[in-house]
């Protein structure tokens, strides 16, 4: 019983100093092995990195909203851009549009001035040949007697005003200028020749510093003329002006004829 007693309390002595060590052990890794400083440098290091993933994604973003901003501001400039372009389109071709129209008016003028200088030709060589110097040539007739009034006359030419101008136009709702006036003058039993450069020498030549209402204006040369007209009184004219104005009546200063004949 004594050696038992004895062996048992060596091993409980001995399970006591193995308890008490294996205590100091289990106990040692935390007051001696923590280390702080390692993990602070790793957490730091992914903080740092978790910074600079965020930046670039903040730039990445702005990066993209300055490219849409360029992109909407191109979208803007280009729209303005083709307006402008379409405004200068139209303005060209409503340039070239009256310029066509005018230099079809020239070419009109020149060939009636052409046909006047036949008309000339042929009437010389009548005279030449043993015609009485005073008969009337057979393409321009010689003015008829005013069997009417200016009164009619200039009420028929008003009637017209805000009609178009059509080059060769002879009525009833589109005119050139000597289709005008020839028409006008038909009403009150005047015949007329039907271009300017005839009615130019059709009646009495008055001048244009004694007009009288009725009178029949004319530009360019006597047996030339381009263009014709009538004196309406008080400084005014009325004709078929041009394509863009059509029929009006217009102040004679601002375009003083070089000319008038007399047949009323």
């Amino acid at each position: 019983m004594a050696l038992r007693a004895g062996v048992a309390g060596g091993v409980l002595s001995t399970i006591a100093v193995a308890g008490s060590a294996n205590a100091a052990t289990a106990a040692e890794p935390v007051t001696e092995t923590i280390e702080m400083p390692t993990l602070t440098a790793a957490l730091t290091s992914k903080v740092a990195l978790s910074a600079e993933a965020t930046q670039q994604a903040a730039d990445a973003y702005q990066y993209r909203a300055e490219q849409q901003s360029a992109a909407e501001k191109a979208v803007k400039d280009a729209k303005k851009a083709h307006k402008a372009a379409e405004k200068k389109a139209e303005a060209a071709a409503k340039k070239k549009a009256e310029e066509r129209a005018a230099a079809a008016e020239r070419a009109a003028r020149s060939a009636e001035r052409t046909d006047l200088s036949g008309v000339q030709t042929a009437a010389a060589t009548s005279s030449s040949s043993g015609s009485s110097a005073s008969a009337p040539s057979q393409d321009v007739p010689a003015p008829a007697p005013a069997s009417g009034s200016v009164a009619s006359v200039v009420s028929f030419l008003q009637a017209q005003v805000g009609d178009a101008y059509v080059m060769g136009g002879t009525g009833p709702n589109s005119w050139d200028c000597s289709g005008l006036v020839q028409a006008a003058f038909k009403q009150v039993g005047v015949d007329l020749p039907r271009t300017s450069q005839e009615q130019s020498t059709a009646g009495t030549q008055v001048g244009t510093s004694n007009l009288q209402v009725g009178d029949i204006l004319y530009w360019g040369g006597q047996g030339s003329a381009y263009h014709t007209g009538v004196y309406i009184g008080d400084g005014k004219y009325l004709d078929a002006a041009n394509p863009s104005k059509g029929v009006v009546i217009q102040d004679l200063s601002g375009y003083p004829a070089d000319g008038a004949v007399r047949v009323l």
